[in-house]
């Protein structure tokens, strides 16, 4: 591992005054492990976030901790960065306004010794503290920093019509009994594996912003004039996104007990709010009967500036406003699918993109299987998913000598999103299929019942995945291991 940035610095480093950012003030955490408090103002004159956050962490380790490691996802998008969002194919499209380039830079620190940022990427926040922290007890720090945001359509900058604003701050890297889980970006899936917590934000933006969140934004009195803060609070979830800006309209629907919320800014793609709304709603009802009751009490789907179809987070999921009509209805039941698989029922998606991906993209077949309305039907699914492996494995095997189809491995091991998407989404739903083929659609469905109850709000290993099919009366594991390890022929 790299050091990039070295600050020692004495007992604690400068924290400015929480009274410097609008309508901030410190609560208690909400009930689980880690929490973060969050106060943050966005001016969009320079494109920057100035933010402070409190942390509480909990040594869920074996061992003690001399040291908290938090992800600096922003880093990312700077200037000569190794590990860059995206390849030169979705370059352009990605940077509309052509180079552009942000960062996180830590203003401040209290409630450790020293800080300095690392990794390979300077992608690697470490704040050393002053006294191990024992397994089981928690340490409390502070921080202050400044995100400066690229012009760019990706998960996090100023977008061509709205500001995307995940993987904003310095998040805690996954702490299991053997220590953090340290990754680099990648062009290739997503590389963000954390754990639970509660999420305490105040916000403050322009007056005339929307803030789309999945988790109700409550006004905050006593902005400044031209601003309007707002207060989000988030328990038991793996991050926090927003999207914001002007313009925006909201559908809403209702769907067991949940709200449903559409955000769109009107002309921005080529269906219908209510039908987007509609389909929304139904593919999470869906999933709550089929795998397990939803876990949030509201779940929202922004239509924005992305690159790429859409990208999920907790009660949120990002959809590109380029989408077509005939694009819309697989995208939203793909990432509300992964409301169950990621969001709820976490697993190292950067070791084994296709435990989630796969099973995401495999769930909207599913969908798809009992509405037929939306003119695609499972078949239709699982034959598109074959005919594209198939012509991937020829190609690969014409231009590389034969082609790497091993499932688990990392997402920098790949060649491109060409490779990527027929090995975890793909070929993932092709596994799933040829599974319920072997099991029957009973014993299919109990096993994914049984992984969405025995793990949500936990990280499940493949083995653990393949253990709910175990109990559920079939022994898949000899065919999870063919596909796994490249060995099947399809």
């Amino acid at each position: 591992m790299k050091k990039i940035v070295c600050c020692l610095l004495g007992a604690a480093v400068g924290l400015s005054a929480a009274g410097g950012l609008a309508g901030c003030t410190r609560r208690p955490a909400l009930h689980g492990e880690n929490s973060y408090t969050i106060c943050a103002e966005y001016d969009p004159a320079v494109r920057k976030l100035t933010a402070e956050m409190t942390v509480v962490a909990v040594n869920t380790s074996a061992a003690p901790l001399g040291e908290l490691r938090f992800a600096l996802w922003a880093n990312a998008y700077r200037a000569g960065a190794q590990y860059p969002p995206v390849s030169e194919t979705f370059h352009r499209s990605t940077y509309y306004r052509g180079d552009s380039f942000g960062e996180i830079d830590i203003t401040g620190v209290s409630g450790a010794e020293s800080f300095s940022v690392e990794g390979e990427d300077a992608n690697i926040l470490a704040l050393r503290l002053a006294t191990p922290l024992a397994p089981g007890k928690h340490a409390e720090v502070s921080l202050s920093y400044e995100v400066e945001l690229a012009y760019v359509n990706h998960r996090l900058g100023v977008g061509a019509h709205a500001v995307n604003l995940a993987n904003f701050y310095p998040i805690l890297c996954y702490l299991d009994e053997n220590g953090y889980r340290e990754y680099v970006y990648s062009q290739n899936g997503d590389p963000f594996v954390s754990d639970l917590a509660d999420y305490d934000v105040t916000l403050t933006v322009p007056a005339e912003y929307t803030i789309c969140s999945g988790f109700a934004a409550e006004p905050v009195e006593g902005a400044a004039e031209g601003k309007q803060t707002y207060h989000v609070a988030a328990e038991g979830v793996r991050e926090i996104a927003f999207v914001l800006g002007e313009g925006f309209e909201c559908e809403v629907a209702e769907q067991d007990g949940v709200e449903i919320a559409y955000y769109y800014q009107p002309g921005a793609v080529g269906t219908p709010s209510a039908t987007a709304c509609k389909l929304a709603a139904e593919s999470l009802g869906f999933f709550s009967d089929r795998f397990s009751a939803y876990a949030y009490p509201r779940y929202a789907v922004v239509s924005t500036d992305f690159v790429y179809g859409g990208m999920e987070y907790p009660a949120l999921s990002m959809i590109s406003r380029s989408l077509t009509a005939g694009e819309l209805p697989a995208v939203i039941a793909h990432e509300t699918a992964h409301q169950w698989w990621y969001a709820m029922v976490g697993s190292d998606q950067f070791q084994n993109a296709w435990q989630d991906e796969g099973l995401a993209e495999y769930s909207a077949a599913l969908f798809f299987e009992e509405h037929p309305e939306y003119s695609t039907t499972y078949r239709d699914f699982i034959t598109a998913s074959e005919r594209s492996y198939r012509a991937y494995f020829s190609v690969y095997s014409q231009l590389h000598d034969g082609a790497d189809t091993r499932m688990n491995r990392p997402l920098t091991s790949y060649a491109g999103e060409y490779e990527y998407r027929n090995i975890a989404y793909d070929k993932g739903v092709i596994l799933f299929d040829r599974i319920r083929e072997i099991t029957g659609r009973e014993k299919f469905n109990a096993a994914l019942k049984r992984y969405a109850a025995k793990y949500s709000g936990k990280m499940a290993t493949p083995a653990e995945l393949m253990k709910c099919f175990s109990y559920a009366g079939s022994d898949v594991s000899a065919l999870f291991d063919s596909f796994l390890e490249g060995k099947c022929v399809i």
